[in-house]
């Protein structure tokens, strides 16, 4: 069956499990009902496994081939049928020669592309133009990138970023000729500071090298900037903010802790706690910081968290699931699903269900900052290790960090011990 098939399989399934709750309203659910909404899950859920199947596959054609210059719009802007810069130009040939097979005029473009400081191994600092179009896929990928809000700066000297929790602070009722009471808000700092991230080396063979009609600067960015984005994302959910940055797991504090027997399984009384120990203020609007926009508050969990909560009925038997509409159609989702009336973002670097496990968080998800610093560092690796091989090796290096500029702006479903 062809993907675009698999999409339309889940869209009608989202929508047949949409017409049920649109048409049973208030009503009280029988087990048919129930078992009738449930097999339509299970239905969708088989079908996104299997068009991620396909598009893993399609995704590992496209990267043996290196043919997805179009998915990422780097090497020769396909898309906006913009022609390469010239910055991007020498970055071209600084990915496919090494110094001494250049020409002089190639050597004087790289050497003005990328910074003027070398090293003996060929480590250089990506010219601006350049570096901004690998930080935009670093932008574009990862779960927490999508919802958090994100800064970049100049340096990476230490950040403290201001914060005022004012939830807690009231007016009063005063009578005429009295004298107002003094209440100056809180003022505090969170470190929002960054680490050295490693794409890991990519090794490329002498022969893509000098295929004239490979992309490399293609294949290379979309290698560096999947490693890059895969081990940020892990910092910024459960980082310890020592060595990687302060993740938002790790930053919340815990709004409920499920009740006993509750390892694996999350009930629905346990969600309406999670939901209550969040102040109604952070609901109100995307973001209580104006100058940092960002998502609708919701939940945030894991595939396999999914798959506990799909499940979950509420006292009448009604699913408190409800699929978008749109799932499936044109092979992405424009609204996200929806729990308990709050959306619900994805982010499988969130513990599985387990003992003690943080699963699930709620909350207000722009209130977790992204901070970027200074250039992407890229080297390309010459020496005997990977000559002798038929090969030349790169290298990134990022520098970012992330922290919760509000602990009271997200909380976290805690499984029970035992």
């Amino acid at each position: 069956m062809s993907i675009q098939a698999l999409r339309e399989r889940l869209a009608a399934s989202n929508q047949a499990a949409n017409k049920l709750l649109a048409d049973k309203g208030a009503q009280t659910w029988s087990k048919e009902d129930q078992a009738t909404f449930d097999n339509q899950m299970d239905e969708a859920e088989r079908t996104q496994h299997q068009i991620a199947a396909h598009e893993k596959m399609i995704a590992q054609n496209k990267d043996e081939n290196f043919t997805d210059v179009e998915d990422h719009n780097i090497a020769r802007n396909s898309k906006n049928g913009k022609p390469q810069s010239d910055a991007e130009k020498a970055f071209n040939v600084f990915l496919r020669k090494s110094f001494k097979d250049m020409s002089v005029d190639e050597a004087l473009a790289v050497r003005n592309t990328m910074s003027t400081t070398t090293t003996t191994q060929g480590g250089y600092s990506v010219q601006s133009v350049v570096a901004s179009q690998l930080i935009d896929l670093l932008k574009a990928y990862g779960w927490m990138r999508a919802v958090a809000s994100q800064i970049t700066t100049d340096q990476g000297n230490p950040l403290s970023y201001p914060t005022s929790d004012g939830t807690s602070e009231t007016g009063e009722w005063i009578a005429q000729n009295t004298t107002a009471t003094a209440a100056d808000p809180t003022f505090g700092t969170v470190a929002v500071n960054v680490f050295k991230a490693s794409s890991k080396i990519v090794a490329v063979p002498y022969e893509l090298m000098q295929d004239s009609q490979v992309d490399i600067q293609a294949m290379v960015f979309k290698r560096l900037a999947d490693r890059i984005g895969r081990i940020a994302n892990v910092g910024y959910t459960t980082g310890g903010g020592t060595t990687d940055p302060y993740g938002m797991v790790t930053a919340a504090s815990v709004g409920k802790t499920g009740t006993t027997g509750q390892t694996l399984t999350v009930i629905y009384d346990d969600l309406v706690d999670l939901i209550d120990s969040l102040d109604a203020a952070y609901l109100d609007v995307p973001s209580s910081t104006p100058e940092l926009p960002g998502v609708a508050p919701g939940f945030m969990l894991s595939q396999t968290m999914r798959r506990v909560i799909r499940k979950i009925k509420d006292t009448t038997g009604r699913p408190i699931w409800t699929p978008s509409y749109d799932a499936g159609i044109g092979g992405g989702n424009t609204t996200p699903d929806m729990l308990m009336g709050y959306p619900v973002y994805i982010n499988n670097d969130l513990a599985a269900p387990a003992a003690n496990a943080k699963s699930m968080a709620f909350g207000n998800f722009s209130r977790y900052l992204i901070r970027d610093a200074m250039d992407i560092t890229f080297f390309r690796f010459d020496d005997s290790a990977y000559a002798k091989l038929g090969q030349v090796g790169f290298l990134a290096w990022a520098r970012t960090g992330g922290n919760l500029l509000d602990a009271n702006s997200v909380k976290v479903y805690q499984h029970s011990a035992t």
